[in-house]
């Protein structure tokens, strides 16, 4: 919503966990104004959005801090080019990680591509600042990055905004031809590289007046404050809500006696880092606690000053393993920490000193792990893989998506997972090394787009003997089912007043024919619901030397339900469990010794139906 008051002309992304509703909130907030689309991955979507700010638009691609090093390529040398319209690379990073494969920092990768970057604290900061992020973007010709993180990506509040008459208006002049701008080649880049650093050095001392950036004071009489807390992000929010609960505490437990808070200094924009502001806040101060997520990036940044301007000031944090060095913050770590810095340990031991009121504790959630849904097409399909090569010496590659809860027991088909794409590459590896081992690769649809299509084209040039497996459910289902190149559908579909054209469906792309057209030996395509011709086409192909590809295709059960429920006949059910044991199910159970389906949660792919040896499932 802030870059559409912005004024964004392009919104362009890869769906990805905690990043993926700002696409799609564009799409659904467009007037027909905006070109948004999901692109085939992020390299592409950063290129996309270059080339709309090269022509005075201003633009913005989506993607999670994983995506970033997809899109690290074009994004490393478009800052040596610089943009002329506001580009914003919005990065959501995933503390924790909730569901991620890293806690990658994405301030880490502004100071390693020498890109400025925003780092919102709130909903609403969230709204205000990517709107300066263009501005600021706009003024100095860079791409900038914005780096909310899960809880700001995911938190709700009532927020002020912009009324569609306050909006920024940018109408691009177009592109305009100048290879001595536009054409990167090594005289280029060695000039501007030398821009880069002074115009990082100037926004330092810009960044240090940023009204995003300040030192918050806690004290009636701030002279003299010996302790200060650096926090930034949703951390701030959370050392904002344990002071004021620690002062609401000292106030029921004391009275009136007076205790000395720490003053906090908020940072929004880690790189270039606030240099000036910084050095006025460690003045006259004798310890410093760093509260942030997820590196020591601030922490590091005030050792250094420490050092540059010979400040006795001891910086502590997660080097020094006073806030923990690995998962998100919460308020009661973040309060925990606090209270060991200042010496506050009761404000923590005392139920009635922090103010709770109560004395229980709060009683554990019970154990969730993720599973595949009932009637998951995956689930048939890794199975129709797993009875086909009982007894065989495989290995089963996994990719990232809703598949990799293939590992689970009882299915246990996923041997490794690296990141996107990687298994077709892990699958050759293992292969060449051990030419008896049959290796499998699985990988969804939306991903093989992203960035399977080269480890296919790698398989067949080297000679690979492998089995690709493509999971296609027609949709990107892990991350809240978004369209792909073989669905037919783009986000352009929910602007207002969309025409689609009668001809749209052309632009479906067919893995089948990708994969015919790039040499692979043989392809097959089958539903996974028809267990028995699934094992049998699995077994076909693990006959054929060469690169083979099994499409199994069946779309994903919470966009299309298969049938009614099934039932278990009590009277013909042996209580063999083999329904339970072999697929698991979580619409499956046990009751009274015998299995039971849930009707509720059942779909009716029928699956289970065409396992159970004495067909007591209906």
């Amino acid at each position: 919503m802030g870059a559409i008051a912005a004024g964004v002309n392009l919104v362009a992304g890869y769906p990805g966990t905690p990043s993926t509703e700002v696409l799609e909130t564009a799409a659904k907030h467009n007037d027909g104004s905006i070109y948004v689309e999901w692109s085939t991955n992020e390299k592409a979507g950063m290129e996309v959005a270059a080339g709309a700010a090269y022509s005075g638009a201003r633009s913005m691609v989506t993607m999670k801090q994983v995506g970033l090093n997809v899109a690290s390529d074009p994004l490393m040398s478009l800052e040596y080019i610089g943009v002329k319209g506001g580009m914003v690379v919005m990065v959501a990073d995933d503390p924790g990680p909730i569901s991620s494969q890293t806690e990658q920092d994405t301030r880490h990768y502004a100071a390693f591509a020498k890109l400025p970057c925003f780092d919102p604290s709130s909903v609403q900061e969230a709204y205000d600042m990517i709107q300066e992020a263009f501005e600021l973007s706009e003024r100095y010709g860079t791409p900038v990055f914005f780096r909310p993180t899960t809880r700001v990506c995911h938190g709700y509040a009532s927020i002020d905004i912009k009324e569609p008459s306050e909006y920024h208006v940018n109408k691009p002049d177009g592109f305009k031809r100048d290879t001595m701008r536009w054409v990167i080649f090594p005289r280029l880049s060695y000039a501007n590289h030398k821009k880069i650093e002074a115009r990082n050095a100037k926004l330092s001392e810009v960044f240090s007046d940023y009204k995003r950036n300040f030192i918050e004071r806690y004290n009636e009489n701030n002279d003299g404050v010996s302790r200060g807390i650096a926090t930034h992000g949703i951390s701030y929010t959370y050392t904002q809500e344990a002071l004021d609960s620690c002062r609401a505490s000292f106030a029921k437990k004391d009275g009136d006696a007076e205790t000395e808070f720490p003053d906090v200094l908020k940072i929004s924009t880690p790189f270039p880092f606030p240099e000036e502001l910084a050095v006025k806040f460690l003045t006259g101060k004798k310890e410093v606690l760093c509260i942030e997520e997820l590196d020591p990036v601030i922490e590091r940044q005030l050792i250094y000053l420490c050092g540059k301007y010979n400040l006795n000031v001891k910086i502590r944090g997660k080097l020094t393993h006073d806030v923990n060095d690995a998962g998100e913050n919460t308020i009661d770590s973040v309060k925990e920490s606090i209270a060991g810095f200042m010496g506050w340990q009761d404000m923590t031991a005392n139920p009635d000193a922090t103010g709770n009121g109560d004395d229980a504790a709060p009683p554990q959630l019970p154990v969730r792990p993720p599973v595949l849904c009932a009637g998951c097409p995956h689930r048939a399909s890794f199975y129709a893989v797993k009875e086909a090569m009982r007894g065989k010496n495989t290995i089963f590659c996994g990719d990232i998506g809703c598949y990799t809860l293939g590992n689970a027991m009882p299915l246990d088909m996923v041997d490794t997972c690296l990141c996107m794409g990687a298994g077709l590459g892990i699958a050759q590896g293992v292969g060449h090394i051990e030419p008896d081992k049959t290796c499998f690769a699985f990988v969804g649809d939306s991903t093989f787009f992203a960035s399977a299509i080269t480890g296919v084209v790698n398989a067949v040039y080297n000679k690979a003997d492998m089995i690709l497996v493509v999971l296609d459910n027609s949709t990107t289902a892990m991350t809240g089912h978004q369209p792909h190149p073989g669905t037919g559908h783009r986000m352009m579909e929910l602007a207002a007043n969309y025409e689609k054209p009668a001809d749209d469906i052309a632009n479906v792309v067919s893995i089948e024919n990708v994969l015919r057209g790039i040499g692979v030996a043989a392809v097959e395509t089958v539903n996974p619901l028809d267990h028995k011709k699934s094992v049998e086409i699995v077994k076909k192909m693990a006959g054929i030397k060469g690169v083979k590809a099994i499409i199994f295709k069946s779309p994903c059960v919470v966009m299309v339900k298969h049938d009614k429920p099934k039932a278990v006949e009590k009277d013909k059910c042996v209580s063999c469990k083999k329904c339970i044991n072999s697929i698991g199910c979580p619409a499956i159970i046990l009751n009274d010794g015998r299995a039971f389906i849930d009707a509720s949660s059942c779909t009716g792919c029928g699956l289970c139906a065409q396992i159970c040896p004495v067909g007591a499932i209906v």
